[in-house]
């Protein structure tokens, strides 16, 4: 390989975090052309994946790693939310161990590239596009991996985006499982989200799980500054009314919350 090609490899290793994916855009901002790149390619500095998405020549990509191109280098509105959030910040270490799905939420609209959507990350992808939140990016924060930054939810957002699944693709009890590790969650935040929150379901089946849970932040929230709009939401088939949340839950898994057959 000549100088000028050498150093402009050197240049682009330093600048391309270990474990993530390079997509063309950022490959031509790094002033790396498609010529060069195919170059690269076939003297195995780089392996493509996908159309428009490269890795190091020999090197193994996770989930996370596609991501941060996402995010960072295709500047999609995509975040890993729901349980999966909750995983990466340590909140679910009581679910069942095993390959678990990967949750990625993002902008009603947002189309996934399809390198990302067909490389065998070894986990299922899961790509919910919900209108869930006026305010669209409430409620996110950041983790730093090995050497790059992903975006995620917070612990607040990520149990209303597991909610918001409910019942069709989240058990009821897991859910509760999950909202039984959230004991230190922040009022303010919880807070704002509620009011913000498009779905009269996840507001209230929030509340219920939280209030049976008893913690001490439910004192510090104002509820009724939160639309839980009118009428009955019923979830499951031969269930339970709540009488408080007007919201129809498993017959027999929380026998101790006022209900009333339907």
């Amino acid at each position: 390989m000549t100088g000028d090609l050498g150093s402009k490899i050197n240049q682009l290793l330093k600048a391309w975090p270990s474990g993530t994916v390079a997509t063309s855009r950022w490959l031509k901002e790094q002033g790396i052309s498609q010529q060069l790149a195919n170059k690269y390619e076939s003297t195995s500095w780089l392996s493509r994946i996908g159309q428009g998405a490269f890795i190091r020549d020999g090197e193994k990509v996770e989930w996370l790693g596609g991501l941060y191109a996402l995010q960072n280098q295709l500047q999609l509105p995509i975040h890993a939310g729901g349980k999966t959030a909750l995983q990466q910040l340590g909140f679910a270490h009581f679910l069942p161990l095993g390959k678990s799905k990967v949750w990625l939420f993002a902008n009603p609209g947002t189309k996934l590239p399809s390198w990302f959507k067909f490389y065998p990350w070894g986990h299922k992808i899961d790509y919910f596009t919900p209108n869930l939140f006026s305010k669209m990016e409430l409620g996110l924060t950041q983790k730093e991996m090995s050497n790059f930054l992903i975006r995620l939810s917070s612990p607040e957002r990520a149990i209303l985006e597991v909610l918001y699944l409910v019942p069709h693709t989240q058990s009821f009890e897991e859910a509760n499982l999950l909202m039984e590790g959230l004991t230190s969650l922040r009022p303010a935040l919880v807070q704002q989200l509620l009011e913000n929150c498009n779905s009269i379901k996840v507001k209230r089946l929030f509340m219920l799980l939280a209030e049976k849970a008893n913690y001490p932040w439910l004192k510090k929230l104002s509820p009724e500054r939160v639309n839980f709009g009118t009428g009955k939401r019923s979830l499951v088939k031969k269930g339970v009314l709540n009488k408080k949340y007007q919201i129809t839950i498993p017959k027999d898994y929380y026998p101790e919350i006022e209900s009333s057959s339907l």
